[in-house]
């Protein structure tokens, strides 16, 4: 089981409002921020749902090639509200909602590319 994972920004703080804006569709709040005098490198920021983060970005260098991310919802309808979310604050569409039978027959998702290229998905298993 995966605890957390992050990405590498090039743009921290325009990264930051992104996943500010787009993970809250899905319930994700940002959750804890630390500057780089108490990381000792980068400012970085965590999202989650509360009370823990398990999505963090890290100001720095984009990462290449870009990463790909996928949070896993309840339902269609958060998969809807995420990519229409996430294209109003700034993403680019990657693959519309909608369902994906090549990967299994219940599989429904939604790509967007964030301000860093990085491919960030919502997906439902539901039927």
């Amino acid at each position: 089981m995966i605890d957390h994972a992050g990405l590498h920004v090039s743009d921290f703080t325009r990264a930051k409002d992104f996943y500010r804006k787009a993970l809250a569709a899905i319930g994700y709040e940002l959750i804890a921020e630390y500057p780089p005098e108490v990381t000792g490198s980068t400012a970085v920021a965590g999202f989650g749902e509360p009370p823990k983060p398990d999505f963090w970005i890290h100001a720095g260098s984009q990462g290449t090639p870009a990463a790909h991310v996928a949070f896993r919802v309840a339902t269609t309808k958060l998969v809807d509200q995420f990519h229409a979310a996430a294209i109003a604050a700034g993403g680019r569409d990657n693959g519309p909602p909608g369902p994906r039978p090549h990967y299994h027959a219940r599989y429904y998702g939604a790509f967007v590319l964030d301000p860093d290229g990085h491919n960030i998905e919502a997906v439902c298993h539901e039927a």
